[in-house]
């Protein structure tokens, strides 16, 4: 499990293909690989990942490699990833550890693609559209994780949604390196989809 509270970027620094899977290698700081286990889970851009390898390649950088299946490719924006490309990274939630997000699993529902975005000297509003039959569990004021990030949904209308970013989220994250018509990862609140669900088994919606 995750909180959604990104803790670094990283950049990719290898892409290779073997024996129908994806070796991702991230660089990252060294202090991103400190207690870090082989088989720990990690969240790239909100997927959650099993670390296979890792290395510390100089006082100022290090590795970390996952195995990624055709699936994770295919749901998710890692398919899409370019060498350089910056991913976010969260570490797995430890008991003990503040919860200042909320509960994110690590497992990407759907891509949603950027329509907009408006950018002041405080604050970003980003605009997503978003596949129809997933609207049902994106809620005003509600939680989504995108790219891995948890937010609060702004305004939700038709197959578009917002949400508002402060300068931290922007310095911290790679939002703020998004162009129209790029995509992002989403998972949708566990609980909104459990309560929408038992809605329409009930056919009260």
């Amino acid at each position: 499990m995750f909180t959604g509270i990104v803790q670094s970027q990283a950049e990719v620094l290898a892409i290779k293909t073997k024996n129908n899977l994806c070796r991702l290698t991230l660089a990252v700081e060294p202090k991103n690989i400190e207690q870090l286990e082989l088989g720990a889970s990690i969240a790239v851009n909100g997927v959650c990942l099993t670390v296979v390898e890792f290395a510390l390649l100089d006082e100022n950088r290090a590795c970390i490699s996952f195995d990624v299946i055709d699936e994770s490719l295919a749901v998710t924006n890692l398919g899409a990833l370019t060498l350089n490309a910056p991913v976010n990274i969260e570490r797995s939630l430890k008991v003990g550890d503040e919860l200042g997000g909320h509960m994110v699993s690590g497992h990407v529902h759907c891509q949603a693609q950027l329509v907009e975005n408006h950018m002041t000297s405080s604050n970003c509003r980003l605009v997503f559209a978003c596949a129809a039959n997933w609207m049902k569990y994106i809620l005003p004021k509600g939680f989504i994780a995108i790219n891995g990030i948890s937010l609060t949904l702004g305004e939700v209308v038709d197959n578009q949604f917002s949400v508002h970013l402060i300068p931290e989220t922007l310095a911290r994250t790679n939002l703020s390196q998004l162009s129209i018509n790029d995509k992002v990862n989403l998972e949708f609140d566990q609980q909104t989809i459990t309560i929408v669900t038992t809605l329409e088994r009930m056919n009260l919606v």
